[in-house]
């Protein structure tokens, strides 16, 4: 199942994509309170409870038409937030491909390594991605992430996909030049403000039948800069989740961005540092499309 989170009347909704994949099931409507339980439609408090039961009691609403006809919208008349729109954190796993890693002639890292975003550097799409003037080579990261559905510490990589609600599109806006500046320390360059774009949906995971053959495409203002497969990700999730269970908790709704592919904006030549005025788009094959504009931001250091 596809879930959304969009604003209607100024309200924050949750809806599920039906399949003709351009009508959406409204579940705030009146008519779907029966499933909803007296649950608030909110889609981080639906992975709470429990995403698949409530996953499973939606399918069977929808499979006997068991709702009212003006619970349905249009998506194209939908403006659509990021699924989770404030996750509690974003873990990233860095240098975690090997076409990346084998393009810039670097070495396997041997254990994962990880960096932390701020939920709240998350926007969703169409939202305009903030470069901050006083901020040099701003790249982007096309990425397969992984929406958490309950509470992993200490997790073995056997029992990690259990924990794993969904699948979403992720484009890791990396501020290069303060990481470079730090000496390598991630902490100021993937912490500006509206750098995180997530969405458009909340793919279950019982609809990625094979997480490791997804092709990821990344283009700026129609520039092909990114176009990979999910099968060059060094450490698989499970073994992200296991190894990230064993630094910190990790929270349902938190979001575990994998990596990227080949084809960042320093390996290019030219150079395709993101600047102003430009539109990036991710895609995920299965998973939707992730549009954002780029304008220019408040400085960072301000």
């Amino acid at each position: 199942m596809r879930y959304l989170t969009f604003t209607k009347e100024s309200e924050q909704r949750v809806g599920v994509l039906l399949d003709d994949s351009l009508s959406v099931l409204d579940l705030s409507h009146e008519s779907c309170r029966d499933i909803m339980a007296g649950q608030c439609p909110n889609l981080l408090e639906m992975v709470k409870a429990g995403l698949p039961l409530m996953t499973k009691k939606i399918k069977e609403k929808i499979e006997g038409r068991a709702y009212d006809q003006n619970a349905i919208v249009s998506l194209d008349s939908l403006a659509i937030c990021s699924p989770i729109p404030l996750p509690g954190k974003v873990v990233g796993a860095a240098y975690n491909f090997t076409d990346a890693l084998d393009e810039r002639s670097m070495a396997y890292p041997t254990e994962p390594v990880i960096f932390i975003r701020s939920g709240n550097t998350v926007i969703g799409p169409n939202d305009p991605i903030l470069i901050p003037p006083d901020v040099g080579n701003v790249g982007y990261e096309a990425e397969l992430a992984v929406i958490i559905g309950k509470r992993a510490l200490f997790i073995e990589p056997e029992d990690a996909m259990d924990h794993v609600a969904g699948y979403t599109v992720h484009n890791d806006i990396s501020g290069s030049g303060m990481i470079k500046e730090d000496g390598g320390n991630f902490v100021r360059g993937k912490n500006m403000p509206a750098s995180s774009p997530l969405g458009p949906f909340l793919v279950t995971a019982d609809e990625v039948v094979n997480p490791y053959a997804i092709q990821i495409k990344l283009d700026v203002d129609g520039r092909v800069l990114q176009n990979g497969r999910t099968g060059t990700m060094l450490f698989k999730v499970a073994e992200l989740i296991s190894y990230i269970s064993k630094q910190m908790p990790l929270e349902p709704g938190d979001i575990i961005a994998t990596g990227t592919p080949a084809g960042l904006a320093m390996m290019h030549q030219p150079t395709a540092w993101l600047q102003p005025g430009q539109t990036v788009r991710v895609e995920l094959e299965g998973l939707g499309v992730l549009n954002n504009p780029i304008k220019k931001g408040a400085p960072f250091l301000e």
